[in-house]
């Protein structure tokens, strides 16, 4: 700038990098809602970490001093204060993701589908006003998804994943416009909170991950085991 003009506006490296970063700033309340639920969704993670044998309990002690100083608690995250609901009253794992409006959807396990698959198809609907009774994937495409992974690829758990649930709902879409309109929705889950009440397999997780989504877990199995399953 002093070569270009003769006078540089700023006074040092920091001056022009860090402090010019604090003008983004229009609306500290947003910012500062932010954080805190970012420190949540670390601490939830960390929680997860431990269970799993990862890190050791000093780890989780150290953000929860941190959480006590901000003032925040789990419950500040209200997907996972529905996900727990959902599970409580269901007796099975559940989940539950919030819109970019506010709205919380919520996801069950069935017969058919993990509650994984269940709350990604009812999130698409609610962003593509489907009307929730519409079947978007009909029982008889699933149910032979489910007979090749148990008697053929030796899977134990019948019920469809999210990939599975999302390949299923492109093939439907070929040919029915109601599933291409929930498909379209894909996109705008970017960024979207999601909670489950259990530990996620790796399949589960990864697809909230790849679809941009803030995953968190209560740190528990859906079933008693005494170690993690990388």
């Amino acid at each position: 700038f002093e070569k270009i003009s003769g006078k540089s506006p700023y006074n040092s490296p920091t001056d022009m990098g860090v402090n010019m970063a604090g003008l983004c700033i229009i609306d500290d309340g947003v910012c500062a809602e932010a954080s805190r639920q970012e420190i949540i969704r670390r601490y939830f993670n960390t929680l997860c970490d431990e269970k799993m044998g990862k890190i050791s309990s000093e780890a989780v002690y150290k953000i929860e001093l941190l959480m006590a100083k901000a003032g925040i608690e789990a419950n500040d995250r209200l997907v996972a204060v529905k996900a727990r609901e959902v599970a409580e009253l269901t007796d099975n794992p559940a989940a539950a993701i919030q819109l970019h409006d506010g709205r919380i959807v919520t996801g069950k396990t069935s017969a058919l589908l993990g509650s994984s698959s269940a709350v990604l198809l009812n999130a698409l609907k609610t962003l593509g006003d489907i009307d929730d009774e519409i079947l978007l994937i009909s029982p008889s495409v699933i149910e032979p998804i489910q007979k090749l992974k148990i008697q053929n690829l030796g899977n134990k758990n019948p019920r469809l994943h999210s990939d599975e649930i999302l390949i299923a709902l492109s093939i439907c879409a070929a040919t029915d416009p109601t599933a291409r309109k929930a498909m379209e929705q894909l996109p705008r889950l970017k960024g979207c909170d999601v909670h489950s009440s259990v530990i996620l397999t790796q399949v589960d997780s990864s697809i909230f991950r790849k679809l941009g989504m803030n995953l968190t877990c209560e740190p528990s199995y859906q079933s008693k085991r005494l170690y993690h399953k990388q």
